[in-house]
């Protein structure tokens, strides 16, 4: 198969599809690979590593959508790569499609057999999803212990403090990979950290497994208004998979916190936890509603493209290969797939995304 590579575009996105290494693995499978130039340049891969690896550098991204058979990305496709999707393509990459319906209407009308990192499912587990929820996470913390900087619009409260002041309070509303990693965070540098989820047999076993300093809550309304009053620093992550996210935390529960306070929310590619966020960059990363200073950064791991690349290549690979050796119809058997596949000949096919715009499903 024809793979084909094109550089990440999105505002601030330095990532890129696969590593060099991961190329390599590809070619040794039996496939052609295009890489868009400089396509590796922000994650530290040069041009060479990649023509040394097997693949082929290719000046446009034109040529590389025109030529490829699949599209391996990290990013969902943004406006100007629309038209450079070629009907029947296979796309592979982050989609968020219920937060984004022009692109799902595009996929259809296109006929892209488009293939989701973030619904692919094994078991109970998103293992395509859990690396870059992991540097997320982290990531949460560290920028919101950053925003809390009064320079920055916060309250001026250093995240875990010194001896002698009161310790600050962190609120993590999800117990999956991405509110561990926060609460992990969080709890090193000293904070105080009330975890939120509705499974009760994730939040036993994370009680038993880390630190003392993070408790465990069951999510509702009430226990979630009563826990932010004295929060320093909420850090939402909930995800519903290939579905918008739950609004935890409404605009009218912002006037109840202190001002100065700080939200990061983690689950902004499918629409935000909060009630008030909206998408911002790397470069213009926070706003303020009513006193509250809020991050709302779509593409966090980008921040940190050499990591992330690296990350998720490891856990890409495999699919990527079974993907590019194995007739559709036969790869559709295999049940971590059917969950990957968000449309399919025109038609939606994750109910979640169907559910989320009023559109038909099958």
């Amino acid at each position: 198969m024809i793979i084909g590579v094109p550089k990440e575009i999105k505002t601030d996105e330095f990532r890129v599809g696969i590593t060099p290494q991961g190329v390599r693995e590809l070619v040794k499978s039996g496939n052609s690979v295009l890489i868009e130039t400089g396509a590796g340049l922000g994650s530290g891969f040069e041009d060479g590593a990649y023509t040394q690896a097997g693949g082929m550098i290719v000046d446009k991204a034109d040529d590389v959508y025109g030529r490829s058979e699949m599209i391996l990305k990290v990013k969902e496709p943004i406006e100007i790569e629309y038209e450079r999707l070629r009907e029947g393509q296979i796309l592979f990459t982050y989609l968020h499609l219920a937060a984004d319906k022009r692109l799902t209407e595009i996929l259809c009308e296109k006929k892209i057999t488009a293939l989701a990192y973030e619904t692919l499912r094994v078991g109970r587990r998103l293992p395509l999803l859990e690396p870059m929820s992991e540097i997320a996470g982290r990531m949460a913390t560290l920028f919101g212990a950053v925003h809390l900087g009064r320079y920055n619009g916060g309250s001026g409260r250093l995240l875990g403090g010194v001896v002698g002041v009161e310790t600050n309070r962190v609120v993590v509303l999800g117990a999956g990979v991405a509110g561990k990693a926060a609460a992990d965070a969080a709890a090193g540098l000293g904070a105080e950290v009330t975890m939120f989820d509705i499974n009760i047999e994730r939040l036993t076993y994370l009680r038993d497994v880390m630190s003392p300093r993070v408790s465990m809550m069951y999510s509702t309304h009430d226990s979630i208004l009563n826990s932010i009053k004295d929060a320093d620093l909420v850090i939402g992550t909930v995800l519903l998979p290939g579905a918008k996210a739950p609004k935890l935390i409404t605009r009218d529960m912002l006037g109840m916190m202190k001002k100065g306070s700080v939200l990061v929310d983690v689950s902004i590619d499918q629409g935000g936890c909060f009630e008030t966020s909206h998408a911002t960059t790397h470069s213009h990363p926070t706003f303020e509603v009513e006193g509250i200073v809020h991050y709302c950064v779509a593409n966090m791991p980008g921040m940190y493209p050499r990591t992330s690349t690296i990350a998720l290549t490891n856990a890409t690979l495999p699919y990527a290969i079974k993907i590019a050796s194995t007739p559709l119809e036969k790869l559709l058997e295999d049940e971590p797939m059917r969950d990957a596949l968000n449309t399919y000949n025109g038609k939606i096919t994750n109910e979640a995304v169907a559910i989320a715009h009023g559109m038909h499903y099958e």
